[in-house]
């Protein structure tokens, strides 16, 4: 049986669950500073510089920036939930830094305003329209000042092909059980991922999609956003133990210049 994928799956599957399920990658504080290290050394970004955290969340790359002397963070996410929760975490932690609940696709923050856009934790792919990653680029490109860099982390579209993992599940503490079921489908993805309480049953059941993208595609997209100096730098993993950790296990970070 075919998993069908909503139009809209992505707008509300970002949420307490999903910090649950996902917390291997995204809730791991050694993680996010093994993937900032990688953004410091790419980007070689100066302290007064502002940076614009793309899709990024409730606010893990952006705290750690911060807490690295890079105050003039900004932090943009769909997510309502994700959002309220980076808010929180600011608040209580005294953060100063912008967060903004915003479609990546049309910002309608100020052109021009930023050093360096940062698209992290395989944030493409997502919306299920082939345009949709073209609008996300076009915007990062409005947003930064010339000159100024992108960096886009994605997973590795042919190491996923090569190493597919059709069943996958992974426990939680002693109660949460996370399966996922996950088909090929023309270039993109398609997954079931049941959330199972064994003392409370069935969490969650839902299915979503991501568009899969490999050195040459990625390399497309920038080009013909417009964006020069572009460089593909693949083998990526910020997990030390071996694992399925979905689209987190190898990635490919692509740097390009305004």
């Amino acid at each position: 049986m075919s998993i069908h994928v909503k139009q809209d799956w992505w707008e509300t599957l970002f949420d307490d669950i999903y910090l649950l399920t996902d917390a291997r990658s995204v809730c791991d504080d050694n993680i996010t500073c093994r993937e900032v290290d990688l953004v410091c050394e790419l980007l070689s970004i100066s302290k007064d510089q502002n940076i614009l955290d793309l899709c990024g969340g409730h606010g893990r790359h952006s705290f750690e920036l911060f807490a690295r002397g890079y105050k003039n963070c900004t932090l943009l996410d769909y997510s309502q939930y994700l959002v309220d929760q980076a808010k929180a975490y600011a608040a209580k932690n005294n953060i100063s830094i912008d967060i903004i609940r915003s479609d990546a696709r049309r910002t309608k923050l100020p052109t021009e305003s930023f050093d360096h856009v940062c698209i992290m934790g395989n944030s493409l792919g997502y919306i299920n329209d082939n345009n949709a990653d073209s609008l996300i680029i076009n915007e990062a490109n409005r947003l930064l000042c010339p000159g100024g860099k992108l960096l886009v982390d994605i997973t590795d579209g042919d190491y996923v092909l090569k190493s597919f993992n059709p069943i996958a599940w992974h426990e939680i503490g002693d109660d949460t059980v996370v399966c996922r079921q996950r088909e090929l489908h023309n270039g993109s993805i398609h997954a079931r991922e049941m959330v199972l309480s064994k003392t409370n049953g069935l969490v969650r059941d839902e299915n979503y999609s991501i568009r899969l993208y490999n050195e040459s595609s990625i390399h497309s997209l920038l080009d013909k956003a417009g964006f020069c100096e572009i460089k593909i730098h693949k083998g990526f993993s910020a997990h030390r133990l071996k694992g399925d950790y979905g689209f987190m296990n190898n990635r490919m970070i692509a740097t390009c210049k305004k």
